[in-house]
Parts: structure tokens; C-alpha cells; sequence
């Protein structure tokens, strides 16, 4: 519009609007603003009443989407790339996300863990909602330790390593070397197959034992002396599982799935592990028997934070 120019006589050149409708659901300060065109008549004079039917007709759709977002229900909690609470695909698998607290190699929660949640690319859940059905049939349980993983965590573990600090606590999951041998040795890596949401790291439950009421290591007290994760498993820090012949995240020999220095009932729970998620297309990494992944449902890696899933 030219300066100096009429604001009246510009509004007229535009159709008339029919009023702001704020409805229930749509968030505060966005307002949906609709135009109804004026049709004219063959003599060129505007309907009578038309003006009035058209705004009814934008209030009655404007009310209605407003309903269908009143009434979805808020468990339609979207995540991007094809990722999903793995507690909306089976909420029977245990989940006990380690990084979301102090019961790691860190001794603190990472970046990006802002709730214990598992979530993985739906393929991925759907594999393991197999697993636990075969499992269920030998009072079993999947125990998730953790899912996807923020690109912002995985920098921040290479971060910690890097530090050139080490205290007893972190030591423990490394006895045999520092851990700024991590990366040379292969345990700790600048980019992980846990950010594509394909990779998974796991254990086993026994529904059946005494220590079946402990799923997600409440025990564990982040103040006490452990041993390290080599250790026998009543002197290391809890896991609330079967015994697999070291803890969680034991970056070690011993932790290698073949390991030759496990006692026999370690080597049976590890090779049932390997075994029942084999048949679901899952790959173990060698040097960490609580590591699979599922190949071909990978893709870039991503770095969306793990927020509280909605009930």
C-alpha cells in the first residue's frame, strides 16, 4: 500500500473475515483466522445472508478440529524416525535404563536421559515383543539397561573418558586398564548404533528367583564400595538378574560373550540370550554379551532427548 493511501479503502479491496475463534486444545496466542469470499449474484450485488451461512460454516470446522484435538487421547505421543516407547509395544519387558541415573560407569545420569524410558525403532520393538514371548514360556524376562541413545550422551561418554580423571567408583567397570583405553580397546566408540535407535543392550530375568522383586536394581546404593565388575556377584553392585559373570557395562575380558573364565551356568545364560534373540535377527557384539543390534533398521543417528512417556 502506498503511503498516504486510505486504510478503509484498502480494507475494502479485501474479502471480509469472519471473527477469531479460540477453542479448547489450541494453545494460547494462536488464533485461527479463515477469509469467506463473497460470491455475487448475476447482477453483481452480494447475497443476502451469504456473508453470515459462510462464517457459520468456518465456525462449525473450526470447532470440529478443535474437538478432534480436545478427545485424541495423549498416550499418541509421537517421537520422530519411526521411534517408540518400547513400553507401547509390550509392557511386560522390564526396564531398568541405567544412564537415566547414577548405576553407571559415570556415576551420574547423561545428558539427554530426562526419563528411564526404553525407545527404539519400531521394528526393533516388535523383534522384541517376539523375544519375550518365547521367553514368557520359561517364566522369563527381557530386562532393557538401555535403548536409543542420545547423540549428546555418546559425546559426553567420550568427553568422560577423556578427562584424565578416574575414581575407584568408574574404575571398577574397567579393573584391567584406564579408561582412557576405551576407545583403543573398543568399548567406548565416537559414534554408536544406540543413537539410530537399533541397538540395545539387555539381560535376562528370572521370574522365578528370589531377587525377581529387585528388576531395576534399587539396591544399588551409588555411596557404597563395590567390587569391581569381574567380581562374584555377591560383592558387586546389584543388577536384579541372572547372573551372566560380570555387571552391566564391564568393559573387560570377561565380558567378551565367549569368554573362556565364566563357570558354566553363566555360559548357559549367555548362550540362551544369544540364542533367543538370534532367532528374532538380533547380532551380539562380541566383546559385550548384553549388546545387540538389528540390522537394516538403523539410519542416522539422533540426538531428540528421552522425555516422560504419556499414559
Amino acid at each position: 500500500m502506498q503511503r498516504g493511501a486510505s486504510a478503509k479503502g484498502a480494507l475494502a479491496s479485501y474479502p471480509p473475515i469472519c471473527p477469531i475463534f479460540v477453542m479448547p486444545g489450541f494453545m494460547p496466542g494462536i488464533h485461527v483466522l479463515v477469509s469467506v469470499n463473497r460470491k455475487k449474484d448475476v447482477d453483481g450485488r452480494n447475497k443476502s445472508g451469504h456473508d453470515d451461512g459462510g462464517c457459520r460454516l468456518v465456525k462449525a470446522i473450526v470447532i470440529a478440529l478443535a474437538a478432534i484435538a480436545w478427545i485424541t487421547p495423549t498416550r499418541a505421543q509421537t517421537l520422530p524416525g519411526g521411534f517408540v516407547f518400547l513400553r507401547d509395544i509390550d509392557p511386560t519387558i522390564l526396564q531398568d535404563i541405567r544412564y537415566a541415573g547414577p548405576n553407571n560407569f559415570t556415576g551420574r545420569p547423561l545428558p539427554g536421559y530426562d526419563a528411564a524410558e526404553c525407545v527404539v525403532k519400531r521394528d526393533v520393538g516388535l523383534a522384541l515383543k517376539r523375544v519375550q514371548s518365547e521367553l514368557a514360556l520359561q517364566k522369563l524376562s527381557l530386562k532393557m539397561l538401555d535403548c536409543y541413545r542420545p547423540a549428546r550422551a555418546v559425546h559426553d561418554m567420550v568427553l568422560w573418558a577423556q578427562n584424565g580423571r578416574e575414581t575407584p567408583a568408574e574404575h571398577r567397570y574397567n579393573p584391567a586398564f584406564s579408561k582412557q583405553d576405551l576407545f583403543r580397546l573398543g568399548y567406548i566408540a565416537e559414534h554408536s548404533g544406540h543413537s539410530t535407535g537399533s541397538a540395545v543392550d539387555l539381560t535376562l530375568v528370572d521370574l522365578t528367583a528370589s531377587h525377581s522383586q529387585a528388576f531395576d536394581s534399587r539396591a544399588f546404593d551409588p555411596n557404597k564400595a563395590y567390587a569391581d565388575c569381574t567380581a562374584s556377584e555377591v560383592v558387586r553392585a546389584p543388577e536384579g538378574s541372572v547372573d551372566m559373570g560380570t555387571g552391566y557395562d564391564c568393559s573387560d575380558v570377561k565380558a567378551h560373550t565367549a569368554a573362556s573364565s565364566i563357570t558354566p551356568v553363566q555360559r548357559r545364560w549367555r548362550n540362551l540370550l544369544v540364542a533367543v534373540m538370534a532367532k528374532q535377527g538380533f547380532v551380539n557384539y562380541a566383546k559385550e554379551w548384553w549388546h545387540f543390534s538389528l540390522p537394516r533398521t538403523g539410519g542416522p543417528a539422533y540426538d531428540f532427548p528421552i522425555t516422560p512417556r504419556r499414559n
